[in-house]
Formats: structure tokens, sequence, C-alpha cells
């Protein structure tokens, strides 16, 4: 499937106040994902590297402890395994990208 249509593409829930529009290739899933104000991500790790694009919104990101206040058009690259944790402050677009696919999200 070379070609997809965003607006073709189911919309999953994950978790509360989280929902995604995700599509895979061979090496890669990228997820387009609305998140809702105030909706908190807990804390985990995957093996997946991953690098999280905020389009719109603000979000307050925590990687290996560390807090970090983003604004839309900002971006961050997660290493594998790296424990991170987050709140949306507004509602929030992302678009987050992973290596290797993300197999627990077929």
């Amino acid at each position: 499937m070379p070609y997809i249509k965003l607006q073709d593409v189911e919309e999953k829930f994950l978790i509360e106040g989280y929902t995604a529009k995700i599509m895979h290739g061979d090496k890669i899933t990228v997820a387009h994902v609305r998140v809702k104000a105030n909706s908190p991500l807990p804390e985990h790790a995957h093996p997946h590297e991953q690098v999280l694009n905020l389009i719109e919104g603000e979000f307050m990101f925590t990687v290996d402890g560390v807090e970090h206040h983003m604004k839309a058009g900002e971006s961050f690259v997660i290493p594998s395994n790296a424990p991170h944790s987050a709140t949306s402050i507004t509602d929030c677009y992302i678009v987050d990208v992973f290596t290797p696919t993300r197999d627990d999200w077929k």
C-alpha cells in the first residue's frame, strides 16, 4: 500500500485522550496522533527509536527524567528504550515516526 490517503485511514484509540491514524511500511511506522488537552501519557519505553513532531499545540514531554515544554513546530528524537511520558497542555496534533515498525500497533 504505497499510496495512502490519510482521510481513508481508520482512527484508532490508543489510550484515554489519544487517537491515531497509523500507517506501516516494511521498516517504519508513522502515526498521526490527536491528543485532547490535559491528557497524560504514562511513562513507558519501547525498543523503537521515535521522532515526535509536534504540529499543533503545546506538550509537556519528559524523557529520561528531563522535562521539555514543547510548542508547535518542534520535534524530539527519543532513543530506543528511553523512558518517556507526557501531558498535553492544549489539544495537540503530533506526527510520530517509529523504526522499526510498531508491530504491536498492527
